[in-house]
């Protein structure tokens, strides 16, 4: 594996790092529970991973995005996917103006830090493959002219699992360019009687304090560059990734019929980069297992592909992740 720079002191850390619980407590401001889906967006923001938010209506997903957008001092847009959605909503489109003869560009809302695609599985093929340009090259063009997107650019999508009419399922070339995908679940009882106690109001708080601006952000993206990863842990990473391809390979010849596909290197490059991020995190200037561990579970079970066989008895690809972690031996 490359070298890596190892120079970061417990104290460097220690300060870069204070702003994450900073901007943890703002979120609590709003949300209740969801520890995970923190997390997740925190990873995203170290890292410039894009992110997908799955979970049934009601869950907070969009609130949960509007709010970082507040902690956080960036531009934020938030556009609501619908079937008869254009690209040129999207990206924008040329305007000809007639007393001067000439075209000018207006500029749609991607051209913002953080963009929301609520409900993206509602778009048609055309605008998925307009954010996909977006995602991957972090510019888009219009009238065949190439414009860049603002750094950092975070594309934050949420989708509706249980709804099946007028919906456009995302490609796995798509699903490939999130970094992460965050499951949103439901409250425990404790929690949403907080829910019911904060929001059943007539003017809930629904925004939170900003805490922390885009320069500090790119100074911890730096650090977080920095961060140690033994290459015990890269031929781990690199070992689980392939235990999805092969099973048998780590003695789960079991899961071959639930596979279709395994998941791509893409899985193994972020797994090192989120696992660096998570132990900035945790205030450490290196990584350990833990670190794999805790975030597989978002880097890989977008990117596994599971069978009609899996489907039919309810196995599903967190499932399946959950025995290669308990299998793969760890260094």
């Amino acid at each position: 594996m490359p070298d890596v720079s190892t120079d970061v002191s417990p104290e460097e850390i220690q300060q870069a790092s204070s702003w994450v619980a900073d901007l943890q407590a703002s979120l609590a401001e709003v949300l209740v529970g969801q520890e995970a889906l923190c997390r997740d967006l925190t990873l995203a923001l170290l890292t410039g991973g894009h992110v997908l938010l799955e979970g049934v209506p009601g869950l907070a997903k969009s609130l949960a995005v509007s709010c970082l957008a507040d902690a956080v001092d960036a531009s934020f847009s938030r556009l609501q996917f619908t079937p008869d959605l254009l690209p040129s909503d999207l990206v924008g489109t040329e305007v000809y103006d007639a007393s001067e003869h000439t075209f000018s560009v207006r500029r749609g809302p991607i051209f913002a830090h953080f963009v929301l695609a609520d409900e993206i599985n509602r778009a048609p093929a055309k605008v998925q493959s307009a954010l996909l340009e977006a995602m991957q090259e972090r510019h888009v063009s219009i009238g065949g002219e190439t414009m860049e997107l603002p750094q950092p650019f975070l594309v934050l999508a949420t989708q509706n699992p249980i709804e099946q009419d007028g919906t456009y399922p995302l490609p796995e070339a798509q699903l490939d360019r999130f970094a992460l995908k965050s499951v949103v679940g439901y409250p425990t009882a404790v929690e949403e009687l907080e829910i019911m106690d904060r929001m059943s109001r007539t003017a809930p708080k629904t925004s939170v304090s900003r805490v922390v601006t885009l320069d500090v952000i790119g100074k911890s993206r730096a650090i977080v560059d920095r961060i140690h990863l033994d290459d015990r842990l890269g031929h781990y990473i690199v070992n689980l990734v392939q235990a999805t391809r092969d099973p048998a390979s780590v003695g789960l010849g079991d899961l071959a019929p639930y596979l279709q596909y395994g998941a791509s290197p893409r899985a193994s490059i972020w797994l090192a980069l989120t696992s660096r991020a998570n132990a900035f995190m945790e205030h450490r200037g290196y990584v350990i297992p833990a670190d794999v561990k805790a975030i597989a579970p978002a880097v890989l079970r977008h990117r596994i592909l599971t069978t009609y066989e899996a489907e039919a008895e309810g196995v599903t690809s967190d499932d399946l992740i959950e025995r290669f972690l308990e299998t793969v031996p760890v260094p």
